[in-house]
């Protein structure tokens, strides 16, 4: 972080409004250092000059210079490029938060504001900030470390990933050992398809390799995601659900900041991007967040999707008991062609005695299901 107070955070908070700037300060100042700018010439000043904030809260309608400027200038300047920009503004269609995302922005969250929900984005930004620096940091190091180059490379890979699904994994720990099975089969059924006339070209070694490596990242947007839902044992109601399908936006906008703080393309985390948006997409294009449809899905976002809802299928929850794994493989077959690409539930039915085998070897313990149960208990109660 850059603030130099220990274990505080920087918000700036830009808004020409004094009332709106009292309020969000009150809201986070017994977390975050704030610091507040009534224009967007003084919010530029303010985030130019060491210890630059971590992460700017900026509104949209403001006079002389409005939010749009404010971010595009932030993002034009290589000393603030790399701070996250949330809007915080009452423009709520559509086309005004496309065009703040597209000018860099890393979220929108329209007023009123619903004080949970702009604790859990702020938290979640910061956090994800502070995985894209210290992607920045060791990509410093190994261009210092020529001669080392590809094996440090490889290890950095590994352990940004681990570390970014971790943080899926510690929001939510009713997922157990979710992240290695799918991913263990997501490489079965690549390895399967790579000799299919429709996926030679694409599936080679490499290709296979960066799946495996990229597969446990498809659930990191779950950061993003408030407590009150993603830990709700329950049913979700229509906003809420609608909330938690954001955690596939989310999960790519995180990667793709990560990828433009080091500054050039990385075939892992682009790969990442694809798993993380698009593994809800549906082959006959009912899914989210796109609605895409058939070939227009990436091939890595098919995979994970067969993965994933088998996974959820066979797995025991706190509130579900878990189908059988003959139950589980109907389901599949039942969605081919409709949810899932043909070809990849073939090669999932060809393979089912080894998607049983690896949901075996990386099943959860009954010891771990209780204390998931016990921990779900006590967030409810």
């Amino acid at each position: 972080m850059t603030d130099s107070t220990p274990g505080k955070a920087t918000i700036l908070v830009v808004d020409d409004t004094p009332d709106n700037l009292k309020l969000v300060s009150r809201l986070l100042m017994d977390t975050y250092k704030v610091k507040v700018a009534k224009s967007g010439a003084k919010a530029l000043a303010i985030a130019a000059i060491e210890p630059r904030p971590d992460l700017v809260l900026l509104d949209i309608m403001m006079p002389e210079m409005d939010g749009y400027e404010v971010c595009r200038r932030l993002k034009a300047d290589p000393r603030t490029s790399s701070i996250p920009v949330i809007f915080l503004t009452a423009k709520a269609e559509t086309k005004n938060e496309e065009k703040g995302l597209w000018l860099g922005a890393v979220d929108y969250i329209t007023k009123p504001i619903s004080p949970p929900i702009v604790m859990a984005r702020v938290e979640a930004q910061l956090k994800l900030k502070a995985t894209a620096d210290f992607l920045r940091d060791k990509a410093d190091f190994l261009e210092q470390e020529v001669a080392k180059r590809t094996r440090d490379i490889v290890a950095i890979q590994d352990v940004t990933i681990l570390a970014m699904a971790s943080l899926a994994e510690a929001r939510d720990t009713d997922t157990g050992n979710h992240v290695r099975r799918t991913q263990h089969y997501v490489k079965a059924l690549a390895e399967k398809l790579k000799c299919h006339p429709h996926f030679a070209a694409t599936l080679d070694a490499p290709t296979i390799a960066m799946l495996f490596k990229s597969a446990p990242l498809h659930d990191i947007g779950k950061v993003g995601v408030p407590d009150r839902i993603l830990l709700k044992p329950g049913r979700l109601e229509p906003d809420e659900f609608a909330i938690m399908k954001s955690h596939t936006t989310l999960g790519y906008a995180a990667i793709e900041q990560a990828e433009r703080t080091l500054g050039t393309p990385v075939a892992f985390l682009s790969c990442a991007k694809q798993i993380a948006r698009s593994h809800h997409e549906r082959w006959d294009g009912r899914g989210y967040p796109d609605g895409l449809a058939s070939d227009s899905i990436p091939l890595a976002a098919r995979l994970m999707a067969v993965a994933d809802v088998y996974d959820a299928l066979v797995s025991r929850r706190v509130y579900k008991s878990a189908m059988t794994y003959e139950e589980a493989v109907r389901f599949i077959v039942e969605g081919k062609g409709s949810q899932f690409d043909p070809d990849i539930v073939e090669a999932f039915v060809a393979l089912q005695d080894q998607f049983k085998s690896i949901a075996a070897r990386y099943a959860d313990s009954d010891l771990n299901m209780e204390k998931r149960r016990e921990g779900k208990d006590l967030v409810v109660g």
